[in-house]
């Protein structure tokens, strides 16, 4: 095995993958279906897990991102089913998790609308976190939202979430939803239309499109939900939303020109402003 080990760790790293001993590590462990710390042993492999493992890196070295290997990424303390039809949980988006926390905390039996859900991680994560409160999970893509419901299942929190498949677009969104809530999250399509063809291979042949596409100017959703955001929310009611490199301001104005108050821009852990937050007038 070791030999298979270190041979994965120098093709990996020839490829130019970051981590790749780490990445290796992640391989084996879920193969052998054992910790990472453990692949260390020596572990005698079978054919098939030969087999496997020798498929999952030639998948790496396609550049198909790990978690879309594995079928699954770690997104703030939990576990989530990842594949093609979602965007891959980031780090990044764990600001906002964080902000909301702040908020919901002091909100009893706060309601939560979650636009453009994904794989469920934002919304799940808080009402994971914050037990009392319940929510509403909406996507514009099926697809997602089956992803979304089964990681909803594994958390134990599909007892007070709801899942509505819908176009923001549309005139009759608000109606679809058709109920107020206290908090509004989203990481909506935020990428210029023009730069999607220049993202890493990672990005822009794994990650749902729907999810990447901002439109031309990068803002469009966020000019769309600043308009049925107020409809949305009761009297008060916050909104937290994730933000491109540089687009932090831009963004708190249009949702200001819609009557919100700015209370704070979240830098992430690389010093980027990440996640903006406001309140309803």
């Amino acid at each position: 095995m070791n030999n298979l080990f270190l041979q994965a760790v120098q093709t990996l790293a020839e490829a130019q993958i970051e981590n790749p001993r780490l990445e290796t590590r992640l391989i084996f462990a879920d193969v052998l279906h054992c910790s990472p710390s453990e692949i260390f042993q020596d572990i005698s492999l079978t054919s098939p897990e030969i087999e496997k493992i020798n498929d999952m890196l030639a998948q790496r070295l396609k550049h198909k991102p790990l978690d879309k290997i594995l079928g699954h990424r770690e997104f703030y303390k939990y576990d989530f089913i990842v594949n093609e039809d979602v965007l891959s949980p980031r780090p990044d988006t764990e600001i906002l998790v964080e902000a909301a926390l702040e908020i919901l905390h002091n909100i009893s039996n706060a309601k939560i609308l979650d636009l453009g859900c994904g794989s469920g991680c934002i919304i799940e994560t808080l009402l994971k976190e914050i037990p009392s409160a319940s929510g509403c999970a909406v996507d514009i893509s099926a697809n997602a939202l089956k992803i979304a419901q089964k990681n909803a299942d594994n958390l134990a929190v599909n007892e007070h979430l709801c899942f509505i498949n819908a176009n923001w677009f549309t005139d009759d969104f608000t109606a679809q939803i058709g109920d107020k809530f206290d908090v509004i999250v989203s990481n909506p399509p935020y990428i210029p239309s023009a730069d999607i063809a220049v993202l890493d291979t990672e990005v822009k042949d794994y990650d749902p499109l729907l999810a990447l596409d901002g439109g031309q100017s990068g803002f469009e959703s966020y000019k769309r939900i600043a308009q049925i955001a107020p409809k949305l929310l009761n009297n008060g009611g916050y909104i937290l939303l994730e933000a491109g490199y540089g687009q932090a301001k831009q963004i708190a104005n249009i949702f200001i020109t819609q009557g919100f108050d700015l209370l704070k821009i979240v830098n992430d852990l690389s010093d980027i402003e990440r996640c903006v937050v406001l309140r309803l007038k």
